[in-house]
């Protein structure tokens, strides 16, 4: 898994399913519906995560700092101190941070409000996502969503093995298991393994899904895809994947839409493409090899 996370070079002997997706690489250029309009270059060591806040606010995280940005401009930078795996900021503007196996909370200047513990030495904190009640937090070491009220009390877990919740568990090979917040307020969980996308309760009961297996466009293939999602304002599911390197859109139903960003457009091997999308429907793509955020926009 830490593997995985650190190696963004072109082994084709650490993937099996290599040998055979060149030819799939190839996309029809009128299938790609989005330009890149714009890049944010970084200075942020090993480069991780991007979100972006209720006011069009992007936050790019990954070693030992956290930089935020207005449009293409640098607003303010402040330092922490390890690696965040994880970003997100809360509709009152604390800045959450998954920092290896535990969740830290700070303020807009970088001053840490709060500390919560780690759950066991197995945690990985790959993404965190808020609704006005909850905070959810994966963690792909464990292989769990948890479920907390904003004072870091653990309501529940979600996503355990579970015949009467529907749940079949999460199959997480690699450290890529992201989450969302829908446009109705309900939670998304990617179970990476099975190429799935559920929608749990905050009980974690499992309301509906879909699941795309396939090497083409429609679907998902590897190990482990789609490494991250986020989501537009119709419903519709921004996804990026490992292996074949690109994004897509996917219809709320799961159904293949449209290509945002082509293999062709990445350093073959490049892994952890982080998405975000602002309040405009602009897709922002963190390319970690090239240490940039990278805005789409519809052609």
């Amino acid at each position: 898994m830490w593997k995985d996370f650190y190696t963004n070079k072109n082994k084709s002997q650490d993937n099996p399913f290599e040998y055979n997706i060149d030819n799939l690489k190839n996309i029809d250029p009128d299938l790609i519906t989005y330009k890149e309009v714009s890049q944010i270059k970084t200075d942020i060591e090993d480069l991780i995560a991007i979100t972006i806040d209720k006011d069009d606010q992007i936050y790019a995280t990954g070693k030992k700092k956290v930089i935020m940005y207005k449009d293409d401009n640098m607003v303010s930078a402040f330092n922490i101190d390890s690696t965040a795996y994880s970003i997100h900021i809360s509709t009152d503007g604390e800045i959450f941070l998954g920092i290896l196996d535990h969740v830290e909370i700070l303020d807009q200047k970088g001053n840490l409000k709060t500390k919560w513990k780690a759950v066991n030495h197995k945690s990985l904190i790959t993404s965190i996502v808020t609704n006005e009640k909850s905070v959810f937090v994966a963690d792909a070491g464990n292989k769990v969503v948890y479920h907390y009220n904003f004072e870091g009390k653990l309501m529940n877990k979600i996503g355990e093995k579970d015949t009467i919740k529907g749940s079949r568990g999460f199959i997480i090979p690699s450290p890529y298991f992201d989450l969302l917040i829908g446009t109705h307020g309900e939670l998304w969980v990617v179970n990476p393994g099975r190429h799935a996308f559920e929608n749990y309760d905050t009980e974690g009961t499992l309301i509906s899904s879909w699941e795309r297996t396939s090497m083409q466009l429609e679907g998902f293939s590897g190990c482990c895809n789609p490494s991250n999602i986020a989501m537009l304002s119709d419903g519709s599911f921004v996804t990026s994947e490992k292996g074949i390197e690109r994004v897509k859109v996917h219809t709320p139903t799961g159904d293949f839409k449209t290509v945002v960003a082509s293999p062709n457009m990445f350093e073959e091997g490049t892994k952890g493409i982080d998405l975000a999308v602002d309040s405009k429907d602009r897709i922002y793509v963190l390319d970690p090899v090239k240490k940039m955020l990278r805005i789409f926009e519809q052609k």
